[in-house]
């Protein structure tokens, strides 16, 4: 399944390269709401709360109200957790804050599997150059991205697991990371990273994995069709 990307930063619509370089931003918010209007899963991302440059919070609640979204970005409580959950989130994204002294914090995932439930609960890992990345992805962890899926499985429903090392390229994502990140776990796996074609979009689907994309839909690189929901697995 084809997941659209929001990524906000400074109340627009934007789209980075690797995480710093911007290469297109929007001011047409309603617009893309409107196109992404017919799928069944959207996600947002706070790009200010993720690197602790303020918030949009405001917008990110109104676009739950309006579509089905798991959103991320500078949540790293039990509190803010539960209150984008409260204000409509269906599902919550941790990455940064999941990590502690180079590992998993198993006590925070655990406290947040208790509360929210696994159901309602997304891992973000994270991977430059086959590690863990953390803190808008500047920190790497001598941690791989399998490991680290391992410890965390117990608490967590779901893991995106994003490649930066293709990210915003367009130049297709890699497929050996992801089959790997694949083999370590029985939970739902999203991908997200230089993913550009219906056939790579396709490959993801058979086995079993859905593919967030901002880049190539913005650039219109990849079309899709807003009357009607992505045809892929729900």
């Amino acid at each position: 399944m084809l997941i659209p990307a929001i990524d906000l930063q400074r109340g627009r619509v934007v789209q980075l390269v690797q995480g710093e370089q911007l290469a297109l931003a929007s001011d047409d918010l309603d617009g893309w709401i409107e196109r992404f209007g017919n799928f069944p899963k959207v996600q947002v991302i706070d790009l200010d709360a993720a690197k602790g440059e303020g918030n949009n919070g405001a917008l990110v609640q109104s676009i739950c109200q309006r579509l089905p979204c798991r959103v991320g970005g500078g949540i790293r409580s039990i509190e803010r957790a539960s209150e984008a959950i409260v204000t409509g989130a269906r599902k919550v994204i941790l990455g940064s804050a999941l990590f502690r002294d180079g590992m998993p914090d198993l006590d925070l995932a655990r406290s947040l599997s208790d509360t929210l439930g696994e159901d309602r609960l997304i891992a973000a890992v994270d991977a430059r150059g086959g590690r863990v990345v953390v803190h808008g992805w500047r920190s790497a962890l001598d941690l791989s991205p399998v490991e680290a899926i391992h410890i965390l499985e117990p608490f967590f429903g779901e893991f995106l697991f994003t490649n930066v090392d293709v990210e915003g390229l367009m130049q297709g994502t890699d497929r050996a990371a992801i089959e790997q990140v694949r083999a370590a776990t029985k939970r739902q796996i999203t991908a997200a990273g230089g993913i550009t074609t219906r056939e790579e979009i396709d490959w993801l689907d058979s086995l079993g994995i859905d593919a967030v994309v901002g880049m190539a839909v913005y650039t219109g690189r990849l079309p899709i069709d807003s009357r009607r929901p992505d045809p892929g697995r729900e």
